[in-house]
C-alpha cells in the first residue's frame, strides 16, 4: 500500500481496509461490509494508464480516512460479470457503496484535491462512535431474540430517553411492538423516527417488516391462498399473496422462492410486484442472511440473463 507521507494513518487501518476483490467475494467485501461504512470499489485493468495514478491516490485518501471508508479493487479482466452488471462502459470507474447500494462515484482521473473531497464525503457517512449505549442495544436485541419483547421495548425506550437520534434503539422498539402484533404502536414508532436518520438501514429494516406484518393482515390464511393457486396456476394475486402469508408465518424461503416464480412467470405484472416485494422481504431481512443472499443472486440471474 502506497502511504504518501501518512505513515501513521496507514498503520493503524486494519488489515482488510484495502483489497483486492472479485465476483466470488464481491457480495462480502462490498455489500456486507458497506451496511457499516461506505466502501469504494475501483474497477481497474492492467493496461489502463490513468488507473495506475488514480489508484494509489485512492489508496493514500482512504488509509487518511482512518477507517471510516474502505476500498476494493476490481480487475475489470478478471471480473467481466461484475463489471457487466454494473455497466462499466471504460476505466477507471469508481463507485462508493453504503448500507448495500451505490452513493456515488466517476469516471476517468481526478485531481488529488477532488479524490480527497469525494472519499470525505464518504468519511462523512460513516457512523460516529456510540456514546455507551451499543451495549444496551445489544442486550434489548437479545431479549427480543428470546422472546421477551415486552421487556425489549422497555429498554428501547429508555435508551432512546437518552439519546433520540439512535437508528439502532429506534429499529428494534418498531420490531419489539410487531413482535408483540402491536402494529398500531409499531407504525407510530416509525412516525416518530427523527427525519435525519429515517433513511438508516436500521430503520429500512424495520419500516419494511412493518410492511409486511400490515400486507400479512389482509393476505388471507395459507389454505385458501394454496388452494386458490391450485385451481388456477395463473392467478399471479393468489401466489403474490401466498408468498406474502408464508413470510408472515415464518418461511422467508419459501416466500422468496414464489416471488422469483412469480418474477420468471411475468416479470412486469402489477407494475413489476414481484420484484417490488422481494426488496421488501430483502430489505426485511440480515443482509447476510442466506436467503437474501441466494434470493439476490438468483434474481440477479434472470434479470441479467
Amino acid at each position: 500500500m502506497l502511504e504518501f507521507g501518512n505513515e501513521t494513518a496507514a498503520s493503524e487501518a486494519p488489515a482488510d481496509l484495502i483489497k483486492d476483490g472479485s465476483e466470488a467475494t464481491f457480495m462480502q467485501d462490498v455489500i456486507e461490509a458497506s451496511q457499516t461504512v461506505p466502501v469504494i470499489v475501483d474497477f481497474w485493468a492492467p493496461w489502463c494508464g490513468p488507473c495506475k495514478t488514480l489508484g494509489p491516490a485512492l489508496e493514500a485518501a482512504v488509509a487518511e480516512a482512518g477507517g471510516k471508508v474502505r476500498m476494493v479493487k476490481l480487475d475489470v479482466d478478471k471480473n467481466q460479470g461484475i463489471a457487466g452488471q454494473l455497466q462499466i462502459q471504460s476505466v477507471p470507474t469508481v463507485y462508493a457503496f453504503f448500507e448495500g447500494k451505490p452513493v456515488d462515484g466517476f469516471q476517468g482521473a481526478l485531481p488529488p484535491s477532488e479524490i480527497k473531497a469525494f472519499v470525505d464525503k464518504l468519511a462523512a457517512m460513516a457512523p460516529d462512535e456510540d456514546n455507551g449505549l451499543a451495549d444496551a442495544v445489544a442486550a434489548a436485541e437479545e431479549m427480543l431474540t428470546e422472546g421477551a419483547a415486552e421487556d425489549a421495548a422497555q429498554t428501547f425506550a429508555a435508551i432512546l430517553e437518552e439519546d433520540g437520534n439512535f437508528a439502532g434503539a429506534w429499529g428494534g422498539l418498531i420490531r419489539a411492538h410487531l413482535a408483540m402484533g402491536q402494529l398500531d404502536e409499531a407504525e407510530a414508532a416509525l412516525n416518530g423516527v427523527p427525519a435525519e436518520i429515517s433513511d438508516a438501514s436500521e430503520i429500512e429494516v424495520a419500516a419494511a417488516q412493518l410492511d409486511l406484518a400490515k400486507q400479512a393482515a389482509d393476505a388471507g390464511p395459507l389454505t385458501e391462498l394454496r388452494a386458490a393457486l391450485e385451481a388456477d396456476e395463473g392467478n399471479h394475486q393468489a401466489r403474490l399473496d401466498l408468498a406474502v402469508a408464508m413470510h408472515a408465518n415464518g418461511d422467508s424461503e419459501g416466500a422468496v422462492d414464489m416471488l422469483l416464480d412469480l418474477f420468471r412467470r411475468d416479470c412486469d405484472w402489477n407494475d413489476g410486484a414481484a420484484k417490488a416485494q422481494l426488496f421488501t422481504v430483502f430489505e426485511a431481512l440480515k443482509p447476510e442472511d442466506p436467503v437474501v443472499l441466494n434470493g439476490r443472486r438468483r434474481l440477479s440471474s434472470m434479470i441479467f440473463a
